[in-house]
């Protein structure tokens, strides 16, 4: 670490005085909806804050021995930063600004410090002349446990069907909902007991290709970095001896099976809430359960497939009848098939191929990568059959094989590439604040990592984790309960937890930094 000399200090100080932090701007209309569900998509309709700091960093922290990097950006760089310790008012570090110059995509100039030699545990704020004081962070080597064991947790709060106490939910604790029966859009005289499962909205309605796709993805995380998931998350199954997401994943799994026809294994699409009294979501009449879909059933199959093989180490028989209720889901979409190439079908197969082993399934799936346009743009879908066909122990083609290893390193390349010439270390789609698509990016970039373990990869991801937590041109965090600018002082949708896609993704992202630090 940099030592600064009694001179030094005293520059530093003369330079600093009278600097103050420049707070953003609060914007003229605030929301004032409380959400308590998760959104699909998010609503962007709020005005950026006028002014924001010029000293981008990390709201939430940095890991011990990790790369440490503040950006700052304004009409003109310092030559100077100072660290200090926030609890005593010290300064810990001095450095120098690298100057990177005018970047025209954000209409400023932008330097950069490193502090990476900094790796004593605690609080901290930074400090340069003209541009103020940024927003306070923190070091230490569990700085991501809460925000992991939140997003995770997302899912607990959003449970249907059951109340959620105090002692776990404490400010989000619920009654049980939507705990009748719901009747079939297609027959109205039929009721059926769908309840269960997770909430993907704030008025309760479900999906079953969005709880599949959340699903599997949290799954795979799971897979990869088995180390970074415990029993101790604080849900009602904890201390139960299975890792508590597999025990989130079982509750939406058992929704799942009730939304399976026993009689035929069509699986249907969803659960719609229909209000009375306009809109009032306290107020509601009933729910529909959708009609079965081609799409719904694929979805189904690769989700419960997934969960099969992962969770016969804890429940063989439980496992198989997940793995049955696949497979019949499978045919009965098979009986619609229009000759199509299909995604959902493919990554349906690559998991139950893996799971049970038929030649039927490893057919599909040739035909698939041979046929389809599969590389041609980023999907999660894709990826997640991909990742299992060349994961799987049964006979796989390596041609096959070798394709998909190219198409992923093709992938975290212009990942990559993108990352090196951006101001903010990550891609050139850093001016949406719908951050779903630099999500994807980080799953595909992931997964190449941890088969390769290439370190240029291991610091974006870490730098795409800084960007989401304030090192970005707008300096707001889109973590829950992370940083002083939070996303929630400007519009509640924005945050990354509350999007019932997005959220799994960050689980994704979250478990391959936390797995490197137990």
């Amino acid at each position: 670490m940099k030592k600064l000399t009694a001179i030094t200090v005293l520059f530093c100080m003369i330079l600093l005085s009278g600097c103050n932090r420049v707070p953003p701007e609060e914007t003229a209309q605030q929301s004032g909806i409380s959400f308590t569900s998760m959104e699909e998509e998010p609503v962007l309709s709020y005005e950026v804050p006028v002014s924001t700091p010029g000293i981008l960093i990390n709201q939430l922290g940095y890991i011990t021995d990790s790369t440490k990097t503040v950006v700052f950006k304004g009409n003109e760089i310092p030559e100077l930063f100072c660290i200090i310790d926030a609890e005593n008012g010290k300064t810990v570090f001095t450095g120098f600004p690298e100057e990177k110059g005018y970047d025209g995509e954000y209409d400023e100039y932008i330097g950069y410090g490193d502090f990476s030699e900094l790796q004593v545990p605690g609080t901290y704020y930074i400090e340069a002349p003209v541009l103020g004081r940024s927003y306070q962070f923190t070091i230490g080597d569990s700085v991501y446990d809460t925000i992991f064991n939140e997003a995770c947790k997302q899912y607990y709060y959003n449970r249907c069907g059951m109340t959620l106490t105090e002692e776990y939910a404490k400010g989000k604790a619920h009654n049980a909902c939507h705990t009748g029966k719901a009747v079939l859009r297609e027959e109205i005289s039929v009721s059926a007991d769908v309840s269960g499962g997770w909430h993907q909205d704030e008025r309760g309605q479900k999906d079953v290709v969005a709880a599949a796709k959340a699903m599997s993805v949290m799954l795979l995380s799971y897979e990869l970095y088995g180390n970074a998931f415990g029993d101790d998350t604080g849900i009602p199954e904890s201390g139960n001896g299975i890792p508590d997401l597999l025990d989130e994943i079982k509750y939406e799994v058992e929704w799942m099976l009730k939304m399976q026809n026993q009689e035929t294994g069509a699986v249907y699409s969803g659960i719609t809430v229909y209000m009375q009294n306009g809109n009032n979501p306290v107020k509601t009449s009933g729910s529909y359960v959708e009609p079965a879909t081609p799409e719904a059933e694929s979805a189904f199959a690769m989700a419960l497939a997934k969960f099969s093989y992962l969770y016969q180490d804890y429940d063989t028989e439980y496992a198989t009848d997940c793995l049955k209720a696949a497979d019949r889901a499978w045919k009965h979409s098979q009986l619609h098939d229009d000759g199509k190439l299909d995604k959902w079908e493919f990554a349906a197969a690559a998991e139950l191929y893996r799971a049970a082993g038929q030649v039927s399934y490893h057919k599909y799936i040739a035909d698939y990568l041979r046929d389809s346009d599969y590389q041609s743009q980023m999907d999660e879908i894709v990826l997640l059959g991909c990742v299992t066909y060349i994961a799987t122990k049964q006979p796989v083609t390596m041609e096959l094989c070798e394709d998909i290893m190219k198409m992923l390193m093709m992938y975290a390349e212009d990942i990559a590439e993108n990352a090196r010439k951006s101001s903010y270390f990550t891609s050139g789609n850093t001016q949406q604040d719908n951050n779903n698509d630099m999500l994807l990016e980080m799953m595909y970039l992931t997964v190449v990592n941890h088969i390769i373990s290439n370190h240029e990869y291991e610091t974006i991801i870490e730098n795409y984790l800084h960007y989401f937590l304030g090192r970005n041109s707008k300096a707001i965090s889109y973590i829950d309960n992370a940083g002083e600018n939070n996303y929630e002082r400007i519009d509640s949708s924005l945050g990354i937890m509350k999007q019932f896609d997005a959220d799994s993704k960050l689980i994704f992202m979250l478990s391959e930094i936390i797995s490197k630090t137990q």
